[in-house]
């Protein structure tokens, strides 16, 4: 968006004056060095518009990120302390993003947006046909699904990262907490580490 600067401000306000020798158009003598002063405010004041447009991205933003912060609720008990702003950023547009889901493949995918690799196990009640190889759970076992990750996860900095974040960090809370919090209402969840 072109923004128009402080001359070009007092360049329109010279012209806006009517015609005659009581209103000279050179830049010498006290109206012309009035009418740079709002010139230069309206240059400033059009400015910031402009950068208001960043500002309205959350992608962009770097003023407004504690008022988006504000709006959506975070940090959150799963987001934890937001250290930098890269991070505070994608915790902005994942909170806006988020379509959810209910399939393995959703959780699979918002695993991977965190920096987990992660496989989903569902277990089926215990029927004459059942492989020999399953074991043998109740009806109440449809609502349970385990979620398999390594023992350590190791989320690793980019290439894009600000210098100041940790290049490697590790843990598995942040996983369990987003996956509790999206989780269907009537399931229940169970957590393998390892092999």
């Amino acid at each position: 968006m072109a923004s128009m600067t402080a001359d070009d401000y007092l360049q329109v306000l010279l012209q806006l004056l009517p015609p005659g020798k009581a209103y000279p158009r050179d830049l010498e003598g006290e109206l012309p060095a009035t009418l740079a002063a709002l010139a230069d405010e309206f240059g400033r004041i059009d400015l910031r518009t402009a950068n208001l447009v960043d500002e309205a991205d959350p992608r962009t933003a770097v003023e407004m990120i504690p008022d988006w912060e504000r709006a959506l609720a975070l940090p959150d008990e799963c987001t934890g302390p937001l250290n930098t702003l890269a991070e505070r950023r994608q915790a902005i547009l994942a909170t806006l993003t988020e379509t959810g889901g209910q399939s393995r493949e959703y959780f699979i995918r918002l695993a991977a947006s965190l920096g987990y690799s992660i496989t989903i196990t569902e277990f089926r009640p215990f029927t004459c046909v059942t492989p020999i190889d399953q074991g043998i759970y109740d009806e109440n076992v449809r609502f349970v699904w385990r979620v398999n990750a390594p023992e350590t996860t190791i989320r690793e900095s980019t290439c894009q990262s600000p210098c100041t974040d940790p290049i490697r960090s590790w843990g598995n809370i942040v996983l369990e907490c987003t996956i509790d919090k999206r989780k269907p209402a009537h399931t229940t969840v169970i957590y393998a580490y390892g092999g």
